[in-house]
């Protein structure tokens, strides 16, 4: 860990001192198997909701992290860049020093109530994972929820957390005063892959098991197939399984989203491929050559199979309305380099 404190101590980080309250940032550790070597820094956030940059091409403007960093530790995770932001590790420390914000719903709260807010869509998940295993302690998601509620504010998650199922009463409730979305990333249903790329993560298989149980419950919930991986999860018989166990947990819709590598996570993923797939490393320069997402031929022609897929499947792509909320460009723009503000997903 590169900073001792989040405050506005002279030689604390500036993005730092812009994001968080000049309180004391309390360290925890907890010695139970699930949270064993991890380290959660507590921190009382100035602002919660995020403005997305307008460069990103998401169909919504504000976005609400109550976490940075994730013990979900994915290998490709775009979100790792963030990490830097303050002063601290992309690669082990992204996934064991986790920022909590724990003011995150009484200032959410206080954020929509003022006279400036318009009701905008919140969209959740966006950056690290609001349902992983750290939101299993804290507890910060049913106050976020309740307070959107209140507002009849529609929001959305995007989440690989079957823990979402712990908030399904509520979600149930603001689902009848506003438009609540909730998208499961499901890239694959290979099991040997997941647990390399995935290690932190409930399995492909519980998250569609979340899926079934959530729209038994009569909230819509659409899978994000992300990422899609280039040579070890796009086989043909790899896409058909992945679709066909996506249709049979009852989602309603389905888009395809080709892994993209970007700065700080694209360091982390070589090192991983070098180490588990060193065959792969020369590939992936070529195909990855042209930046941080893969040829569009590619992404063309992979979305062109999970469509073709979840036409016989029964199972359309996201629709206008339905409950996936996040536009999947070809092939956007690399992003420019930004501060502290939220980063887009694609």
């Amino acid at each position: 860990m590169r900073w001792d404190d989040l405050t506005d101590a002279p030689g604390t980080p500036q993005r730092a001192r812009a994001l968080f309250a000049a309180d004391s940032v309390v360290t925890r550790t907890f010695d139970t198997p699930e949270f064993r070597g991890i380290t959660f820094h507590e921190v009382r956030a100035r602002s919660i909701l995020n403005r997305v940059p307008g460069a990103s091409r998401m169909p919504f403007e504000w976005t609400v992290n109550p976490y940075r960093g994730c013990s979900h530790a994915c290998v490709y995770c775009f979100a790792r860049k963030t990490h830097a932001y303050l002063d601290l590790d992309t690669g082990i420390g992204f996934d064991s020093q986790i920022v909590v914000k724990t003011n995150a719903p009484e200032l959410l709260r206080r954020e929509l109530g003022s006279r400036r807010w318009t009701g905008a869509h919140v969209a959740m998940g966006t950056n690290v994972d609001c349902y992983q295993r750290a939101e299993g302690r804290y507890r910060l998601m049913p106050g976020i929820i309740e307070a959107l509620r209140d507002r009849a504010n529609p929001f959305s998650v995007l989440t690989k957390g079957t823990l979402i199922l712990r908030d399904l009463p509520l979600l149930q409730e603001a689902a009848e005063v506003t438009e609540v979305g909730i998208s499961v990333s499901v890239g694959f249903t290979d099991s040997a892959l997941w647990r390399t790329v995935e290690p932190g993560t409930p399995s492909p298989a519980a998250r569609l098991g979340a899926v079934r149980t959530l729209t038994d419950a009569g909230i819509e919930c659409g899978v994000l197939m992300a990422p899609v991986i280039p040579f070890l999860g796009d086989s043909p018989e790899q896409l058909r399984e992945t679709v066909r166990a996506i249709a049979g947990s009852g989602a309603t819709s389905v888009t395809p989203l080709v892994l993209h590598l970007r700065p700080g996570a694209r360091e982390w993923f070589a090192s991983w491929l070098a180490a588990h797939h060193p065959h792969l490393v020369e590939r992936y320069e070529r195909m990855y050559a042209g930046g941080s997402y893969a040829p569009t031929w590619y992404q063309r022609q992979i979305t062109r199979q999970v469509h073709e897929l979840a036409a016989e499947f029964g199972i359309g792509p996201a629709r206008r309305g339905a409950a996936r909320r996040i536009v999947v460009p070809e092939r956007p723009a690399e992003p420019a380099p930004a501060g502290p503000t939220q980063l887009s997903l694609l």
